[in-house]
């Protein structure tokens, strides 16, 4: 038996196909990101936050190592408030007024029973909005990191900074 040559059925999707191809004129496509991922201003807000936590607690670690291997450092956009008084009441937290601006949560037992590593956890959003620009920043959320190892290691924060 022989072949049929039928034209061939336009269906919705091969109309949008058409149609996306003669959008792109040039055939060119996407063009690619705006900066390339080595410069700076690639980052988002976040990662050039993350980063900024990096630098801060990298010279807290260099001098505090061993008594840090057992402590995470995590980063929250904002924090978890269940109500105003909440906050000011939860241990281990550092914060400006009635907000939070990072959280020591020592070492315990999850739900499922598995034993949990002490964590600084920093509010990126809080923070920035206490800064006037990012020098500011940068040396707030150092304050801040000093703050919390110095608690979690039962020191004041001048023994921390070396002073």
């Amino acid at each position: 038996m022989g072949r049929c040559n039928l034209p061939p059925v336009s269906t919705a999707r091969s109309s949008r196909q058409h149609r996306r191809a003669r959008r792109d004129r040039h055939g060119r496509g996407l063009r690619g990101p705006l900066y390339p991922a080595s410069l700076p201003a690639a980052s988002s807000r976040a990662e050039k936050f993350d980063q900024l936590v990096l630098d801060a607690l990298e010279p807290i670690e260099a001098r505090w190592r061993d008594q840090l291997t057992k402590l995470d450092v995590a980063v929250d956009d904002v924090p978890e408030v269940r109500g105003p008084s909440h906050a000011l009441q939860a241990e281990g937290v550092l914060h400006d007024g009635s907000v939070p601006l990072s959280r020591l949560v020592p070492a315990g037992v999850d739900r499922t029973g598995m034993p949990t590593r002490a964590r600084i956890v920093l509010y990126r959003r809080p923070l920035e909005a206490r800064a006037k620009d990012p020098g500011e920043l940068a040396e707030l959320v150092h304050d801040v990191l000093v703050e919390q190892v110095a608690g979690y290691l039962g020191v004041e924060p001048d023994v921390i900074e070396g002073e």
